[in-house]
């Protein structure tokens, strides 16, 4: 009786155990999706922090996937030999210290300094129109007066750190994930990886309102007088505290990574028998498979990789996932900006829109796209179909972003001339008038003021206003010379709103926006039970790894560079510092901005269909090699049933991961 006691105090310490780590692990995925929903959430303020171009940007970005990639094979293959708590904690505590390392320029940096006529010279009027006056913020022409600044060089930082981030990251779903498996019962490992999954959903959500609520708040704050400054969260000189954001996740990290040092490398499996002596030699007859297993990885390794090769579906497929990857990478890291550019929208406002309208639809269209294969007992092949048809619903939806348009900012001398008429942008641009032709303007410093008569303007200087009142936002320019009205010519700081229908356009595009998501998120489980059934039982482990290396290699890292690059190719006017270099975009072409972000995804989208109906065709001719055949005979369908429900949760686990993360 003693020794009965003590076994089942042993199980029940076992499934405490086990209830531990669902709960530590499901922190983790809220830590490791928190954090890199913020990092995407914030590319535009770390490009105007350090005043890099956007394609630099994308580099930073995809420095995630290129750490990612340096372990992922390494500990897909070899993880279930170490101490798979330990290696999970290890892993969060190396995210936290690549966020604490992202975060560390903002202390080593001098304060945060941007392009402004107005500060410094409020006393002597300098930087109004002033014909005897002298020309302000020239840039420096002499290379011994112009020294290279240290933050020129400090994003660096922050591209070790996000690689760092992303070593960190990659222990964490498969090993936490066959942990689950390994010591749960059967019919509770779908419930235990849905209950860690919802990890993966509400961590973007807090990532993307901890976004929201960062960018709102002055990168210096604390250290500098912000009622002295002449720039709001809407201007495109703004930068918000994304340091402070950083700081968090990199605590939140930190102590997700405790629990796992305080938990077993193995335990009871979950409802197994009250006798020892079953349970060791559970343990045995596992480690024996492990050892089998892992003689065979460089025997099956080549053969297995071969066989993937020739399989036209599952090449198919993988062509498929790259070229949609490019697309929908491309149209979610850079999501913000647009709403930006687009929408006259400050970062916060555009990240937390984004959130609210894009979020939960993605949530909810994978549940009822799990539900919807279960319920149905939708077959592969018609799967596919399903898939297809849905994908290609949101691809014609799509199509109607390109009419949620909103006219480029009136900006004198860039967009328009002094008159408010549109100018040819392929000519250039005649930054000087008549009216401050004799003003001793800067003609490169950004600093824009919005006049009485709805146009914007470079610069107070630029616009010929000579007096002020007022200070810091609430200065108000007047006897504008530029600005022809019947009243009293004045101007205030800031672009000029773009107005009540720009707005409306925002509201259909995020409506848009949100449909196309549950649609898209509709046709995902389905899409990736197909590249599950396409390959044999024992190649799957290696096929789905293979699936994310390429979408990782092709996709993650390239995309958000090659696209950054064309979007800086859409640049109006570029910041200037004292020693002439360049710095972040202050405002783009909007229409070819908007060519560009939509157009882009548009074609490579498109483009995937081509070989997608190549893998309709074959389904309809060929079996797969996952079917089974009964009675000699080859069934012309096959119901997902049995072991593929419980594919249908790894497909879940691996969409949430791989494409819920991507997106936020």
């Amino acid at each position: 009786m003693g020794e009965t006691e003590k076994i089942e105090t042993h199980r029940i310490r076992c499934f405490s155990k086990l209830k531990m780590f669902l709960l530590a692990i499901t922190c983790a995925f809220i830590s490791k999706t928190l954090s890199g929903s913020y990092m995407n959430s914030m590319l535009t303020q770390i490009e105007r922090q350090f005043n890099i171009p956007t394609s630099l940007v994308g580099f930073i970005n995809g420095s995630f996937e290129i750490g990612n990639l340096f372990l992922i094979i390494f500990v897909s293959y070899f993880g279930t030999k170490f101490h798979r708590p330990r290696m999970i904690g290890i892993g969060c505590a190396v995210m936290g210290l690549g966020c604490f390392l992202q975060s560390l320029p903002h202390f080593l940096m001098d304060r945060y300094e941007y392009e402004s006529t107005v500060l410094g010279n409020l006393s002597s009027n300098s930087f109004l129109c002033n014909e005897n006056g002298t020309q302000i913020f020239r840039p420096t022409e002499d290379p011994s007066e112009c020294v290279k600044e240290v933050k020129s060089l400090m994003w660096v930082y922050v591209l070790v750190g996000n690689m760092i981030r992303g070593i960190g990251e990659t222990p964490i779903m498969p090993l936490g994930i066959s942990y689950i498996e390994d010591f749960a019962k059967s019919e509770n490992s779908p419930l235990y990886i849905g209950f860690v999954e919802t990890g993966a959903i509400i961590g973007p959500l807090f990532g993307l309102l901890l976004a929201s609520f960062c960018a709102n708040i002055y990168v210096d704050i604390g250290s500098v007088n912000t009622d002295e400054l002449t720039i709001t969260p809407i201007d495109t000189r703004w930068v918000g505290a994304w340091w402070f954001g950083i700081l968090i996740c990199a605590g939140v990290n930190v102590l997700t990574a405790i629990p796992f040092f305080f938990l077993p490398k193995t335990l009871a499996k979950e409802g197994s028998k009250d006798n020892a002596d079953i349970v060791k030699n559970d343990k045995e007859e596992k480690q024996k498979e492990v050892k089998k297993e892992n003689d065979g990885i460089t025997k099956d390794f080549l053969p297995f990789m071969k066989s993937l090769f020739c399989n036209p579906v599952y090449m198919l497929f993988m062509l498929i996932s790259v070229v949609q990857f490019n697309a929908f990478i491309n149209m979610m890291f850079f999501m913000p900006k647009y709403v930006e550019q687009q929408y006259g929208k400050s970062t916060s406002e555009a990240i937390f829109l984004i959130g609210i309208y894009n979020l939960p639809p993605i949530c909810i269209g994978y549940i009822f796209g799990g539900l919807m294969m279960k319920k149905f007992k939708i077959t592969v092949k018609q799967a596919a179909h399903i898939a297809c048809c849905l994908s290609f619903i949101d691809f014609l939806l799509y199509f109607s972003c390109f009419f949620m348009v909103c006219d480029n900012s009136s900006v004198a001398g860039i967009t328009t001339d002094y008159k408010g008429m549109q100018q040819d942008l392929h000519i250039g641009n005649a930054i000087l008038d008549d009216c401050n032709m004799d003003c001793n303007c800067p003609t490169k410093t950004w600093d824009p003021v919005c006049g009485s008569n709805g146009l914007s303007y470079m610069s107070a200087c630029l616009a010929g206003c000579e007096t002020f009142v007022g200070t810091g936002l609430n200065m108000v320019f007047h006897n504008c010379s530029c600005i022809q009205t019947l009243g009293n010519s004045s101007a205030v700081l800031g672009l000029c709103d773009k107005g009540h229908d720009c707005s409306m356009m925002l509201q259909y595009f995020l409506i848009l926006s949100s449909v196309s998501s549950f649609i898209y998120s509709l046709s995902a489980i389905p899409g990736y039970m197909v590249l599950l059934r396409c390959i044999k039982p024992e190649e799957k482990s290696l096929g789905v790894g293979l699936h994310a290396f390429s979408t990782r290699i092709f996709a993650g890292i390239p995309a958000p560079i090659y696209f950054g690059a064309l979007m800086d190719s859409t640049c109006l006017h570029w910041a200037t510092f004292k020693c002439g270099e360049s710095g972040a975009c202050r405002i783009y072409e909007s229409t070819n901005f908007r060519h560009l972000y939509l157009g882009l995804p548009a074609a490579l989208r498109g483009l995937s269909y081509i070989p997608a109906i190549f893998i309709l065709i074959i389904l309809r001719k060929y079996r797969l090699p996952g079917e089974n055949t009964t009675s000699g005979t080859v069934p012309a369908e096959e119901k997902v049933t049995g072991n593929e429900g419980q594919e249908m949760d790894q497909t879940c686990k691996i969409l949430n991961n791989n494409v819920l993360n991507t997106k936020m």
